[in-house]
């Protein structure tokens, strides 16, 4: 019987890879006479030592071994394709996904030991491999190579030579199976999903603009996807659909579904370009259960020039309208990103862009850097833009015509500041005070990295606590009284922190006001009235009380806010 594995290195273990699925799923309802025990899928993480992946797939001890290649895993699934050959000599390897699709010449000259690479879609390509090497392992032989015959492949003909077969037409994807009937095999791992393969925009650092047949999966069976989704209680579902409302029919449809038929569990993501929302499409999110959806938006620079260079559309103007209507709402976590590295933007144009997204107030402010991917335009582009980048995934930018590597160094630190003290949303109120004491927000977070530089705290673990206590360090000293207000608030907002920090001083609720005040709630209710049923002494492990701006807030842990994770508050009156 032959023995075929499809291996996935994921990121982290919550992801799980949602191609491998696909070519099992697709070749089981495909490929002949299949069967299921024929194609196994091992998920592992690039945070395994690699002797345990080793050891895993020696014990399964495939004859065809797959891995599906990215940026974050293509260094290690290298190293593995030099070592299992030498553990399980004669297996046959193939590759595929974005790492390698578009040099896969260039990969099979590099990997003696690679049998092939699929090219590009690879559901159709892997259900005919697998006939052909159906036929090789069971009881009929094929004869010649027969790989040659496949479309969409690279692999070597009987001399050696290394041959690309014509590419295979786009397919249609509503013939793709459902891959998730078993979802307990899914079990506290993000759920991907796609209801539309191919990208209208042709973003010059992006493979997805290479892919220009834009198609969708008929709806019927999207709807009755998504429910079983609603219905199995999924935590969250990541739509890994390119430009989600390129097509405002089919974003409006799947909305409006999952509004009509949430329970309240299931969150779901999309990746969108917000100055395509239409009014019609803004109204129906700004409708939807906080927590509901969340989106993605790539905004990547305000430069005009750097946008029409890029051969982006964006309209920013309407983009900060959208964000900012959807913001009103409060009900949708919205995450902006800006890329450093693109041309014509240099270190006060990229400080200008961060300025303008960090002023939408987006719930996340992602700053990335260029990634020179081959197969872009910008990786044939490297040499005009002066574009040096790194030899090894993620072949991230080191510096442009515009920005040098100084600059990029600096910008690398102040991502940890954002990260930090904006995306953790731990200090929310802190930072927007703070922000007020300089020019910019972009120079606040850049005085940030300075003090971490200079103080020697890059590169140190430190705990949330310690965070707050450095960033007191960091407030000029005639200004630490009023901002300890605010970092208290913060600190309070996030976590139930019963040794208060010694740095927040003196002005507290006493042991004895706080013990009073838990008596008499757990007799009236006023403020913790779905509290009923616990003492005193079980409230105060659930609550906190503390002395800020002059009044008493009650902190309560139980009723946090779905977007910002915050602790419910109200005021005390009687203490």
């Amino acid at each position: 019987m032959m023995k075929v594995l499809l291996a996935a290195v994921n990121a982290k273990y919550i992801h799980s890879n949602l191609a491998v699925y696909s070519l099992r799923a697709y070749a089981l309802q495909h490929s002949g006479e299949i069967r299921p025990e024929e194609i196994e899928i091992a998920e592992y993480t690039i945070n395994q030592p690699m002797d345990e992946i080793m050891m895993d797939i020696y014990d399964r001890g495939p004859d065809v071994l797959c891995f599906s290649c990215y940026l974050w895993n293509i260094s290690y699934v290298e190293c593995l394709v030099r070592e299992i050959p030498k553990i399980l000599p004669g297996i046959k390897i193939w590759l595929g996904g974005p790492e390698v699709s578009y040099n896969a010449g260039e990969t099979l000259e590099k990997y003696s030991d690679v049998t092939g690479v699929i090219c590009g879609e690879g559901e159709e390509t892997f259900s005919e491999l697998m006939d052909v090497y159906r036929g090789q392992f069971g009881a009929g032989q094929t004869g010649g190579n027969e790989f040659l015959r496949i479309k969409g492949l690279a692999c070597r003909d009987e001399s050696g030579s290394i041959v690309e077969t014509a590419p295979r037409p786009v397919m249609d994807l509503s013939r793709l199976p459902f891959m998730y009937e078993h979802i307990e095999d899914f079990q506290n791992r993000i759920i991907y999903y796609e209801s539309s393969r191919g990208c209208p925009f042709s973003c010059s650092y992006c493979l997805s603009s290479i892919d220009k047949c834009l198609r969708f999966r008929d709806m019927s069976l999207v709807k009755k996807e998504l429910q079983f989704f609603i219905d199995h209680e999924v935590p969250q579902v990541k739509f890994v659909d390119r430009t989600f409302n390129c097509r405002h029919d089919h974003a409006m449809a799947v909305w409006t579904y999952i509004k009509e038929h949430d329970k309240g569990i299931t969150n779901f993501h999309f990746e969108v370009a917000a100055d395509l929302l239409n009014d019609d499409e803004t109204a129906l999110i700004c409708s939807m259960r906080p927590g509901l959806i969340q989106l993605e938006i790539g905004v990547q620079s305000a430069n005009e020039r750097t946008i029409k260079e890029i051969q982006r559309t964006m309209k920013l103007e309407q983009v900060k309208d959208k964000v900012s209507r959807i913001k009103e709402s409060k009900n949708v976590h919205q995450h902006l990103d800006l890329i450093a590295g693109l041309p014509y933007e240099d270190y006060h144009s990229f400080a200008r862009s961060f300025d303008i997204v960090y002023g939408m107030r987006p719930e996340q402010l992602q700053l990335g850097f260029l990634k020179v991917l081959k197969g872009s335009l910008m990786y044939e582009k490297a040499e005009k833009y002066g574009l040096l980048y790194q030899e090894r995934p993620p072949y991230e930018v080191l510096s442009t015509k515009w920005m040098t590597y100084a600059d990029i160094r600096c910008l690398k630190q102040i991502e940890e500041m954002v990260e930090v003290y904006y995306n953790s949303g731990q200090f929310r109120n802190t930072m927007e005070h703070l922000e007020q004491e300089f020019s910019s927000p972009f120079a606040m977070y850049e005085a940030l990295a300075s003090y971490y530089r200079e103080s020697g705290l890059f590169g140190v673990h430190h705990s949330r606590v310690a965070r707050y206590e450095i960033l007191n360090r960091f407030i000029p000293a005639e200004k630490r009284e009023e901002y300890l207000e605010w970092l208290t608030l913060d600190l309070y907002l996030r976590d139930n922190v019963k040794n208060r920090p010694s740095f927040l001083g003196e002005n507290k609720v006493t042991k004895e006001e706080a013990a009073a005040f838990y008596k008499t709630e757990a007799q009236e209710l006023r403020y913790l009235k779905e509290y009923e049923g616990y003492d005193g002494r079980q409230m105060r492990k659930m609550t906190h009380l503390e002395r800020i701006h002059g009044q008493v807030i009650l902190f309560d842990y139980r009723r946090r806010d779905i977007l910002t994770g915050n602790a419910g508050i109200c005021i005390i009156d009687n203490i």
